[in-house]
């Protein structure tokens, strides 16, 4: 398998950007994502460390807050400092932290930090270029925003839930792990944070970004609000593929050996087709499949569009032998085998992976998604999930560890030293 090229070390292209981001479980993504493409990002706990520190597993499975696997994760590159914004002390030292920053990342409950003497609108007066950022879960204002949310919540009420599960429908809906919530919020923070730096290199001002965390989560139901607003439809959810109003033909299929691929997407071009037929000949079943004819007739005819499915009868069958041609070799041969023949000969198919097996997959290696990150602290390096995406001209990588509490307190000086 080709390594892809990877991006060449350097500072990140949001090199010179300064955030200050105080930390919290919604916001956290959104500053690892800022930090990793080279914003210097200031991580703001409490004195103690803040609570998601707390949240397991940890390393070697000994508890603390300096060994959360979701701290690493979560907080790579950045920078971390304690103020206490309970005192007048840690609040006016957060506020030169802010006039010296470009960027305000934060997840508070709305008024929280206003009550405190934090004042977002007094802050984009004083400093006109910055860029404030607020995460909560239904925005800043609403008859919603003190609204007390978990992930699972969240998750439901944004609609998620609902379109993810079997089609068994005696089961109930599935939940997706891992804090899904926060990501998808996360997610839309920096990329609205990315379009506000843009703006402001023309325009020369920032502007406050508000993201709602049950609104980022129901644009992720794909067309289940819109069939729900335009139509009044209600869709369904289906093992392993998308929510739908009316069912669609199962795309997980079971291999030899037990485990599970995905074949949900059927050949068009002649060439995919004879790709299978001959596929099918050098595993010796080249006579056993049913539909033989219709794959031939496929061939013949240059393949076939998926605007013609509906139109035209034998369109409709050829598509539907395409599907079956390919369970029927997965059928025969073991996961990783169909996965890769399929992959090898231009065909789309997927493989149910584990999480372990993901970041040891040839694919993944291959793009360099499993990252050794440094960590001095244990006196050895632990591989961590690499970029979400590669760029080819914006380098994305993970420059440290999690700072431990406090750890860079007397990196600010003249700033933070009254607070030691």
């Amino acid at each position: 398998m080709t390594t892809l090229p990877q991006p060449r070390p350097g500072p990140g292209p949001l090199f010179g950007l300064a955030v200050v981001e105080l930390a919290s479980e919604q916001a956290a993504w959104a500053g690892k994502l800022l930090a990793d493409l080279g914003a210097e990002v200031t991580l703001v706990e409490p004195p103690g460390g803040h609570a998601t520190r707390s949240i397991g597993p940890f390393v070697d499975d000994r508890p603390g807050p300096e060994r959360s696997l979701w701290w690493w994760h979560h907080h790579t590159s950045k920078n971390g400092v304690v103020l206490d914004l309970d005192t007048g002390a840690g609040v006016e030292l957060l506020g030169r932290l802010i006039a010296r920053s470009d960027i305000v990342l934060e997840a508070e409950q709305p008024g929280h930090l206003a009550a405190r003497g934090i004042d977002r609108n007094d802050s984009m007066v004083a400093s006109p270029a910055l860029i404030w950022v607020s995460v909560s879960p239904f925005g800043q204002e609403g008859p919603r925003a003190q609204d007390p949310v978990t992930d699972l919540t969240l998750m439901a009420g944004g609609g998620p839930v609902w379109n993810c599960g079997y089609d068994d429908h005696s089961l109930p809906p599935v939940r997706g792990l891992g804090g899904q919530a926060a990501h998808v919020a996360g997610v839309h923070a920096a990329m609205a944070t990315l379009a506000a730096v843009v703006d402001r290199h023309s325009s020369g001002l920032g502007q406050h970004i508000d993201v709602n965390m049950h609104a980022a989560l129901n644009v992720t139901t794909e067309s289940g609000s819109y069939e729900w607003l335009v139509a009044e439809h209600t869709v369904q959810r289906q093992t392993g593929r998308h929510a739908s109003v009316s069912p669609t033909s199962p795309t997980q299929v079971q291999a030899a050996d037990g485990r599970y691929v995905t074949v949900g997407f059927p050949p068009r071009h002649a060439r995919d087709y004879q790709a299978i037929l001959d596929w099918m000949e050098e595993l010796g079943l080249g006579s056993a499949f049913p539909d033989r004819v219709l794959l031939e007739m496929a061939v013949e005819r240059g393949g076939v569009s998926i605007v013609e499915l509906g139109q035209d009868p034998i369109v409709d069958q050829i598509w539907s032998a395409g599907r079956a041609a390919m369970a029927f070799i997965a059928a025969h041969v073991d996961a990783r085998t169909c996965f890769d023949g399929f992959q090898q000969r231009g065909i789309v198919c997927g493989i149910v992976n584990a999480p372990e097996e993901v970041i040891a997959d040839p694919h993944f290696v291959a793009r360099g998604f499993p990252t050794p990150v440094d960590h001095d602290d244990l006196g050895r390096t632990v591989t961590y999930p690499g970029a979400p995406m590669l760029f080819s001209r914006s380098p994305w990588r993970i420059r440290s560890r999690a700072p431990h509490i406090g750890e860079h307190q007397s990196g600010l000086p003249g700033l933070l030293d009254a607070s030691e």
